[in-house]
């Protein structure tokens, strides 16, 4: 009898090692598989993610470079505008071709065929516009940019988002799917170990702990990525000192007003802010104090316009400030006393004390210009004649 209880006894103890054994590989191997999948479904889509943004900013590129070879009269820049066109729409070609390699699900390949119709129509007009440009017959190029172009690009524009969407939505779901699946796993897993002794429950406890870590490295990862992304952005298109808008979003956002001033029959002013002396102060306190100073007068400025104007630093000592709508040159006369008043008040940096002073030019569309450079030329000119007279605005 007691051989018997030993050979049971022994069997089962067997039995309970072999079980445990086979539960401890298997959540091994699952969470090893969990993690390899993850990570395959996080690099995939975020590929796609990634081609599709570049798709859609050289797309714009491309849009953008037709409008300035509308606007622009010098031959040589229209030549440079062009080569850039090309360019873009070469990229275009080329990521779409890369997003096609990647793999497309149904709904993916829905999109991209509807993307593909579209780019059909827009190429042949894209190509008549440069036509038309190249004889000289920039009105009729406005027409069908003005009639077709713009509605295509936004469109299209539209359509790369949706399909941006898209793929964010199935990354989602993926990640949500592999979790589910992992739960499955560690439930199966929890009971047996219960039921295999506290060993096994001990065993499905460290499973569990693993897990949680790892998929908190996976979500710190992720909001590692979107911070990244962010900050690549808010790099792209502002100045790193002050935080302003660069010279690219600033000429972007000027080209948008330059757009809807023609559109709607309305005017837009301009002011080009350039501090007097500044390199003075360089000298005297050093760069540190110049660039506290920087960032006061950035500040400032910010406080002294409307949230829907823009203020960028166009580099060095000197600002621009895109004012919207306006009604009149008295308008722009205005925010410059604003902000003249304002420059003046003194400020205090690291117990010193300093009085700002600027010479503000301005100019209003489209009595100073019809094109953006021509805005910033008029408003330079008016700034250095507002210096030359210590008037402090022109």
């Amino acid at each position: 009898m007691n051989r018997v209880f030993i050979l049971l006894t022994g069997g089962a103890f067997l039995a309970l090692i072999l079980l445990i054994a086979a539960q401890a590989a298997n959540a091994i191997y699952q969470l090893g598989h969990f993690q390899e999948r993850m990570d395959k479904v996080v690099e995939l889509h975020n590929r796609k993610i990634e081609t599709v943004t570049a798709i859609q900013v050289d797309a714009l590129a491309r849009a953008d470079r037709l409008l300035r070879m509308a606007i622009e009269r010098d031959p040589f820049s229209r030549d440079q505008l062009f080569l850039e066109f090309n360019r873009a729409g070469f990229l275009v070609g080329s990521g779409r071709q890369r997003l096609r390699d990647l793999g497309l699900t149904p709904q993916e390949q829905k999109l991209y065929d509807e993307q593909s119709e579209l780019i059909e129509k827009i190429m042949p007009m894209q190509e008549r516009v440069t036509d038309l440009l190249a004889g000289e017959r920039t009105e009729d190029a406005w027409i069908i940019l003005v009639a077709e172009g713009i509605p295509m690009q936004e469109r299209l524009n539209e359509m790369l988002a949706a399909m941006r969407g898209e793929l964010q939505m199935a990354n989602n779901l993926a990640l949500w799917e592999t979790r589910q699946d992992y739960q499955r796993n560690l439930q199966t897993t929890l009971l047996a170990g219960i039921f295999a002794t506290v060993l096994g429950m001990g065993l499905a406890w460290f499973t569990l702990r693993r897990l949680t870590a790892n998929t908190r490295e996976i979500d710190w990862q992720m909001r590692a990525l979107e911070a990244a992304r962010a900050a690549f952005e808010e790099e792209a298109t502002h100045d790193a000192m002050t935080g302003l808008a660069n010279r690219k979003l600033f000429y972007d956002r000027l080209r948008q007003a330059l757009l809807r001033a023609k559109r709607y029959d309305t005017k837009f002013g301009l002011l080009f802010v350039d501090l007097d002396n500044f390199k003075t102060v360089n000298d005297l306190y050093g760069h540190q104090i110049g660039d506290a100073l920087l960032s006061e007068v950035a500040r400032r400025l910010l406080d002294n316009v409307r949230e829907a104007d823009t203020v960028a630093r166009a580099g060095g000592d000197e600002f621009l400030v895109l004012l919207g709508e306006v009604g009149s040159r008295l308008d722009c006369q205005a925010a410059a006393d604003k902000i003249q008043a304002s420059l003046q008040e003194k400020v205090v940096l690291r117990g010193i004390e300093l009085t700002i002073a600027a010479s503000i030019g301005q100019a209003i569309y489209p009595e100073n210009g019809m094109a953006e450079d021509d805005l910033i030329r008029a408003a330079d000119a008016s700034m250095y004649r507002a210096k030359t007279s210590h008037r402090g605005r022109a």
